[in-house]
């Protein structure tokens, strides 16, 4: 897999996330944006687009075997998504505790899937679990020349 450079000189200050299509229809777009920002961190390559099923399919390969992988696809390939690379000291760690647990019943209050995810399955938000992992998820979304930041 290609991993473009500018992603790559800054991997542990870097992240990736995805607002997923049900935090997307229900409109919850601008308010976590905002939580992001209020969190510190800088946007530094976003779009709003929506995945292909090969695309789901590729990004989301590590739960093939798994036998909520249809499903997922299905959601995910439902609606848009906004796919973000966001820049922070320490991003990984600190966006995973910003967004909380997958499941919202068990996520911190005033988390990101606290306040708009609906449940596990429809968790509002996508948060990279490791500065390989955010590599490998960014440059799946994002060309080189699509990454801004120092």
């Amino acid at each position: 897999m290609y991993f473009c450079t500018k992603f790559f000189e800054m991997t542990g200050n870097r992240t990736f996330t995805m607002i997923k299509p049900d935090a997307v229809e229900n409109g919850h777009i601008g308010a976590i944006l905002e939580k992001i920002n209020s969190a510190g961190f800088k946007i530094i390559a976003m779009k709003y687009t929506q995945l292909s099923r090969r695309d789901a399919r590729r990004f989301y390969d590590i739960h093939k075997e798994r036998p909520f992988f249809e499903e997922l696809v299905d959601f995910m390939t439902r609606g848009p998504i906004v796919s973000a690379i966001l820049e922070k000291e320490n991003a990984v760690e600190d966006f995973r505790a910003l967004i909380g647990a997958t499941n919202p019943q068990e996520a911190a209050e005033g988390t990101i899937r606290k306040l708009y995810a609906k449940d596990i399955g429809e968790n509002a938000i996508h948060g990279s679990d490791s500065d390989e992992n955010a590599l490998i998820e960014g440059s799946f979304h994002f060309s080189g020349r699509e990454i801004y930041g120092s």
